[in-house]
C-alpha cells in the first residue's frame, strides 16, 4: 500500500465527516468536519493492517480527524460541491426508465447511494423503486421538510450570532 498523500500534502475533503466513535469528546454521529473543507496531512498509518488512514488537521477549524484516501482529494484538484450525501433522502424532478420501462416519476422519493466525481462533472447512484439509477444532481431535490429547513430563518433555528 503506497499512499496517495504525504506529510505536508494539502488536501480535501470529498464527504462529510461525522464522529464513528472514536473522537474524544463529541457525541457518535455529530459533523466533525464538512465537504470541502481544506487540511493538511501530517501523519499517515494504517487500520486493521489493510486500511490507509490520513490524520489530516484543518486549520480552520483547529480540527484533526483521520480519513480514508477515497474520501480525499488533492486541494488544488478541481471541486464541485455537492448537495447530497450517502443515505440522503432525495426526490427525482424527472421521469427514469430502464429498458423502455418508466420505473420512477417525478415527485417518487429516493436515497442516494454514492456520490460520483467524474471529468468535473457531479453525479450520484440514486436508489428508487429497489432500483439504482445514475442521476445527475439537477434531476434531484430534497424533501419538502428538509427544504424547508435550508430555508429557514437562522435566528428562529438556535442558530443565531
Amino acid at each position: 500500500m503506497k499512499p496517495a498523500y504525504e506529510y505536508g500534502d494539502e488536501v480535501r475533503l470529498i464527504r462529510n465527516v461525522r464522529n464513528d466513535g472514536t473522537y474524544p469528546g463529541k457525541e457518535v454521529g455529530e459533523m466533525l468536519i464538512q465537504r470541502g473543507a481544506i487540511g493538511c496531512v501530517y501523519d499517515v498509518g494504517t487500520y486493521l493492517q489493510d486500511q490507509l488512514i490520513y490524520r489530516v488537521h484543518f486549520l480552520d477549524t483547529g480540527t484533526t480527524v483521520g480519513c480514508r484516501e477515497e474520501e480525499l482529494i488533492a486541494a488544488a484538484a478541481p471541486w464541485i460541491s455537492n448537495r447530497f450525501e450517502f443515505r440522503d433522502a432525495v426526490i427525482s424532478t424527472v421521469s427514469m426508465s430502464s429498458q423502455g420501462e418508466t420505473i420512477v416519476q417525478p415527485g417518487d422519493l429516493g436515497e442516494v447511494e454514492k456520490v460520483i466525481r467524474e471529468e468535473g462533472a457531479l453525479f450520484y447512484h440514486a436508489r428508487f423503486h429497489s432500483r439504482t439509477f445514475r442521476v445527475p444532481e439537477e434531476a434531484l431535490e430534497a424533501p419538502e421538510q428538509e427544504r424547508s429547513a435550508d430555508t429557514a430563518d437562522p435566528q428562529q433555528a438556535g442558530g443565531g450570532a
